[in-house]
């Protein structure tokens, strides 16, 4: 497999969180939480890092000038969703060879553990996106990761969508996306904005890909802390705690 790339989702304002600075460098144990993502896409083996930047984009890029050379930034703004966000990516994406994978920049407990199987799921099968889902005793809120009666993906419903029997399913997604490179280039040409929010969503890839004849899957390799997310202070706090505990301080 070619080398693969990543894609951090970085452009957040992080209204919910009580501070000036830009989401992704609200600190976790005394550290700006993207240095926690970015350091395990590194243990995976993920070396070409695509910050998307958006809310002071000039200071998230100055956090991180230090880190390794193989770092590109691309400006977000306005900020229209998670699909527009990696729109904003098509043109340093257009030449990568690799799999591409997307994941969310305030998600300090990504496991690289969990990024290397997802990887190794990816070279095996070879569909056009793979999503690193997990089992969450309480999925309250979440996406549901539906399947047919063989086990096979066949889609995403967000829990407002959800029908009593959906809302019974604990494996979500925790927006954790593997992609053939081209693949997704192609699909992002797709996306619409046609919404309550009109907002561009990357979980339309896969109903998109899906119409296409093009295969997807979802895999739980993450683990239950990866579903630890940071939305406002209570959950900033929470992480932090967890993060101590295992021995992040």
């Amino acid at each position: 497999m070619n080398e693969p790339c990543a894609v951090i989702l970085a452009a957040g304002k992080g209204t919910r969180m009580k501070s000036d600075l830009p989401k992704v460098l609200c600190p976790v144990v005394g550290r700006p939480m993207i240095h926690f993502v970015l350091d395990a896409l590194e243990k995976a083996g993920i070396r070409r890092h695509i910050v998307v930047v958006g809310h002071e984009a000039e200071m998230v890029e100055a956090e991180l000038k230090s880190r390794q050379a193989d770092t590109q930034f691309v400006l977000q703004s306005p900020q229209l969703g998670t699909g527009h966000a990696v729109q904003m990516c098509r043109d340093v994406l257009a030449e990568q060879q690799g799999p591409t994978i997307v994941v969310a920049g305030d998600s300090p407990l990504i496991q690289a553990s969990s990024l290397q199987d997802l990887l190794q799921h990816f070279e095996q099968t070879q569909p056009a996106l793979l999503l690193g889902t997990l089992e969450k005793d309480d999925p309250t809120g979440l996406g549901r990761i539906v399947r047919d009666q063989e086990g096979e993906f066949t889609g995403i419903v967000e829990h407002k969508d959800a029908t009593a029997e959906q809302l019974a399913i604990r494996e979500v997604n925790m927006s954790t996306y593997l992609f053939q490179t081209q693949d997704l280039l192609q699909v992002l040409e797709q996306l619409s904005d046609d919404n309550a929010q009109s907002e561009y969503y990357l979980t339309d890839c896969a109903r998109l890909l899906r119409e296409a004849g093009r295969p997807v899957a979802a895999v739980p390799v993450l683990k239950e802390c990866e579903s630890l997310s940071i939305n406002n202070v209570d959950e900033l706090q929470q992480v932090d705690e967890q993060m101590r505990a295992m021995g992040y301080a």
